[in-house]
């Protein structure tokens, strides 16, 4: 619980953790790049020598008086202003924080002392000046107090504290007190305890209160008489002399970081996402959008009109607004939302188009109507004035969807086409996707029912990134194809005189607006602009090859018998085997594939998909880019997406159950074999079932994970299943799939087996095939492009414990497997990926 005028900061939590980070890389790279540390003291060390003594002696003292008289000082400035309570509040919290930084330094220096590595201690310390027994302190704790103090209550200075803080730190390293892992390491525990300390008891709250902006509006010649609390961070203020009532809005500290590390990752992701507020102080931010209100008024655009500015401070600022009475289009009910509101919105948003204006956040709050009728642009915090080309699309997509959320796809596109014109919506639709959206209309979107329309109007429903959306994705044309096939270009008409869809199945919002925009526009282009700079898979990959290279590099190394020279003297014949297994594998993984799809397929282009498979594994996690290569070469092969997709389904359903039989079948056969048991391979089966069991019933016992994997499974009973009735009729095809995919598992078992043959090393078959069955789904979940890392990982912890090898053995068979399979296919994957482009296979 927090006192009452006390408030907790996200942004507290994010600087906490940031300290603790820093703190541990402070002291990895201490323990880890030891002779660079230490070179750097010995540097300084032979630099600190050139001083004389009696100078750096008397450095030391004053810069030790001043530091001891700076937050004295500091606090008694803050305790005789005019807001002493507030004042009383921060000293406070200063104090408990320079307490909690003091013990923490102790805390580190007494580990550091009696229980971390010498190697750590020795990076740390080093020997006490003038040739006195001992060492330095592993913490320069004088200086963590201090900034602690001046951290936690809210100092204004920066200048003169820095500069004492740095003078006394460079006076401790002349002096040959600390070193500098040492002070890096004092400032960090200063700097994370202050943060620890108003994440834990809040801080005051910053927000003016309301004799605060009364004082501030009259300061700027208006007439305020009281003020009303209008939401978060707005006010509605009472003017005296029937002057008109003003909407106020406060930016401060808190309100810009509120969402900092959102917005944050969106700038970094997105090339449309405004440049975070994060970036910007609370006036930099006010007049930003002071600059874009009085543009767009300029540009003609109903908003409204700047009262007044003024700063409350450094951290807070304010912006008075003439009130509008009106309400938002949320709040409007449907029989209200007109084509003229409609078409009125889109003029409005044409003044800020002919102007290079963006709004970057047309929602349903930003859209106010007045009583008349007449629509209003509010809210331009994060709009810019001459803005590019793919930000104004990215406006009139993001309108378009705002607007069909309320009246139909067809009723926002005919008028967006009435105000603007076709070109300017057609040239919208690549960026109609739902990344490029503000985060409140994706989440509508995902909420939204798949009902048909009515009133003779079809309104599109479900939820986007389904797999009509994918399948729309994938293929651009599809739309189109499909438009074209059932309808023809017409004019628009009144809403009266749409066809109704009572009944019909409602399609997804964003395929229903693209849709209508191709009904009218059937030339225009929906292929997908690229507007991710950056994907969370990307870091996933990223991170796994990081954590891969932590693991398996030391391996290499640590190893009894070095992998690196096993690999180097592999048996040439046993080498030839593994390459030929290797090879035969993408042969029967297209026999596997082929076999569950009833259509007829072109067999060397299956092949050639399969090995082009190879080089798609860079780029996506496990079999993720296998999947995707097959679905669209039955695309192009003229099957439909939905059959392709349920074809894909069968075929990695059956193949889940023949790996499960294979399994089990090699689990007993190696407990037949001579010395061998059940048991040895029990530990790896039983825990990857535990593990899967786990997840199910985790999964099953969240209502919310419950109903996205029932939401997963559904095309599993809707698609999947009919296909794979419809396979039955066609034993023959069917033997052939499911012989393929019995014989792409045995292949790639045996060249695990003849690659740790090939190294000198004779486990049984029956071991290996186990080993490979339990780690091969392990690199296929894994977020890294091929399984990268984990699967390595996987199989030679696997191969020491089921197939009784070595380390080295173990490390030398992987690593010479994973360059047969995911290596070297590489070049050769590129080229079939090119030539079934070439031939419009893919």
């Amino acid at each position: 619980m927090l006192d009452t005028g006390r408030i907790r900061q996200p942004v507290a939590l994010v600087r906490l953790l940031t300290g603790l980070l820093g703190t541990a890389l402070t002291l990895l790279l201490a323990d880890y790049a030891r002779a660079t540390t230490s070179g750097l003291a010995a540097d300084i060390s032979e630099a600190t020598e050139l001083v004389p003594r009696p100078l750096a002696g008397l450095a030391g003292g004053l810069t030790t008086a001043a530091v001891l008289l700076l937050p004295v000082g500091l606090a008694v400035r803050r305790l005789l202003g005019p807001d002493r309570r507030r004042a009383l509040q921060q000293v406070s919290d200063g104090l408990l924080a320079a307490v909690l930084a003091y013990g923490a330094t102790l805390a580190v220096g007494l580990w550091a002392d009696g229980l971390a590595p010498a190697s750590l201690l020795a990076s740390l310390t080093q020997a006490l000046p003038g040739g006195h027994p001992g060492h330095t302190e592993p913490v320069y704790g004088y200086l963590a107090p201090v900034l602690a103090f001046l951290t936690a209550s809210g100092s204004r200075e920066r200048r003169l504290p820095w500069t004492v803080l740095a003078l006394s730190g460079l006076a401790g390293l002349a002096a040959g007190y600390a070193t500098p892992t040492a002070l890096l390491l004092g400032l960090l525990l200063g700097w994370t305890a202050a943060h620890g300390v108003l994440y834990a008891v809040g801080t005051p709250d910053p927000r003016p209160r309301p004799a605060e902006i009364l004082r501030s509006l009259r300061e700027t010649g208006l007439r305020p008489t009281a003020v009303q609390p209008a939401g978060p961070y707005r006010h509605l203020v009472r003017q005296a002399d029937g002057r008109p009532d003003l909407d106020v809005q406060v930016l401060d500290r808190q309100a810009v970081t509120a969402a900092a590390l959102h917005r944050a990752w969106r700038r970094l992701r997105l090339r449309t996402a405004p440049h975070p507020r994060a970036l910007r102080s609370p006036r930099t931010g006010l007049e930003h959008e002071a600059l874009v209100s009085y543009a767009a008024v300029a540009a003609g655009v109903r908003t409204r009109r700047i009262a007044a500015t003024a700063g409350l401070g450094q951290d807070t600022a304010l912006i008075a607004y003439e009130h509008l009475t009106g309400r938002s289009l949320d709040e409007l009910a449907d029989d209200e939302i007109t084509d003229d509101l409609l078409t009125d919105a889109w003029h409005q948003l044409a003044l800020l188009q002919r102007r290079e204006i963006a709004h970057r956040g047309l929602v349903p709050s930003a859209l106010l109507v007045d009583p008349a009728g007449a629509v209003h642009l509010v809210d331009f915090a994060d709009g810019d004035i001459a803005a590019s080309e793919l930000v104004l699309r990215s406006d009139v997509a993001q309108l378009l969807t705002t607007l069909a959320l309320r009246a139909g796809p067809a009723r926002s596109v005919r008028t967006a086409i009435a105000a603007l014109g076709p070109d300017p919506v057609a040239a919208s639709l690549p960026l109609l996707q739902p990344v490029a959206l503000a985060p409140t209309t994706r989440h509508s979107l995902k909420r939204r029912p798949a009902a048909a329309g009515t009133g003779g109007e079809a309104a599109g429903g479900g939820a986007s990134g389904g797999p009509a959306a994918e399948g729309a994705a994938e293929d651009p044309g599809s739309t189109r194809r499909a438009i074209t096939a059932h309808s023809s270009p017409v004019e628009p008409g009144p809403a009266s005189a749409e066809p109704a869809a009572a009944g019909a199945e409602a399609p997804d919002l964003l395929d229903g607006i693209r849709a209508e925009v191709l009904r009218l526009r059937p030339q225009a282009a929906v292929g997908p602009v690229k507007l991710e700079r950056l994907r969370p898979r990307t870091l996933l990959a990223v991170a796994g090859g990081v954590v891969a290279g932590w693991l398996l590099i030391p391996q290499l190394f640590a190893a009894e018998q070095n992998p690196i020279a096993a690999v180097a003297d592999a048996d040439p014949l046993w080498l030839l085997l593994a390459v030929l297994a290797a090879a035969t594998s993408h042969v029967t993984a297209a026999m596997g594939f082929v076999g569950f799809v009833p259509e007829r397929l072109d067999f060397r282009n299956a092949v050639f998909a399969q090995v082009a498979g190879s080089f798609a594994k860079l780029v996506s996690p496990g079999g993720v880019g296998g999947v995707a290569l097959n679905t669209r070469l039955l695309q192009q092969a003229g099957i439909p997406t939905a059959q392709a997709l349920s074809s894909v389904g069968v075929g990695q359903l059956i193949g889940l159950v023949l790996h499960l039989l294979q399994l089990g079948a090699f689990v007993y056969l190696l407990g037949q074999e001579p010395g061998g048991s059940e048991l040895d391979a029990l530990p790896a089966v039983a825990g990857g079932l535990a593990g899967a069991a786990v997840v199910l019933a985790a999964v099953s016992a969240v209502p919310p994970a419950r109903r996205w994997l029932a939401a997963r499974l559904r095309p599993l009973t809707a698609e999947v299943l009919p296909r794979l009735l419809e396979l039955l009729r066609d034993p023959g095809r069917l033997a052939v799939g499911v012989t393929g995919q019995l014989m792409v598992s045995m292949c790639l078992t045996a060249c695990l087996y003849c690659c740790a043959r090939a190294v000198g090393r004779e486990p049984s078959f029956a071991a290996v095939a186990v080993v490979f069955l339990t780690g091969s789904p392990v690199g296929n979940a894994a977020p890294t492009p091929g399984g990268a890392g984990v699967m390595d990982g996987v199989l030679v912890g696997l191969l020491q414990s089921a197939a009784s090898m070595e380390e080295g053995g173990a490390v030398a068979a992987v690593v010479l497997y994973r360059c047969l399979t995911l290596i070297l296919p590489v070049l050769p994957g590129w080229a079939a990926f090119a030539w079934l482009q070439r031939r419009r296979a893919l």
